[in-house]
């Protein structure tokens, strides 16, 4: 059972990254190393409001180069995953 999860996490993840172009992969993984550097800085830092203000940045970095590859994206579309859940369309008969 274990084997299917990963193979399907895996699957998953290859399947994503294709759908987005070289250079908008390249801004992604850019802004994660830099969220990264920060999120350790944050990691070295005592417990307190300061370190959840750097946490708080990082994660911003991060979801800012998320956005500036979806904007790159070749057909400027944005996964799935990435989108909020669809609702349902109202029921026109409670009109």
């Amino acid at each position: 059972m274990r084997k299917m999860f990963i193979t399907l996490a895996a699957t998953s993840a290859l399947a994503l990254g294709a759908c987005q172009s070289p250079a908008a992969d390249k801004v992604e993984d850019q802004a994660e190393a830099k969220a990264d550097a920060i999120d350790d800085q944050a990691d070295a830092m005592p417990e307190g409001p300061a370190k959840e203000a750097t946490e708080a940045k990082a994660d911003a970095v991060e979801a800012a180069g998320e956005e500036k590859a979806n904007a790159m994206d070749d057909k400027g579309e944005i996964a799935p995953s990435e989108t909020a859940p669809a609702t349902a369309p109202a029921d026109p008969a409670k009109k």
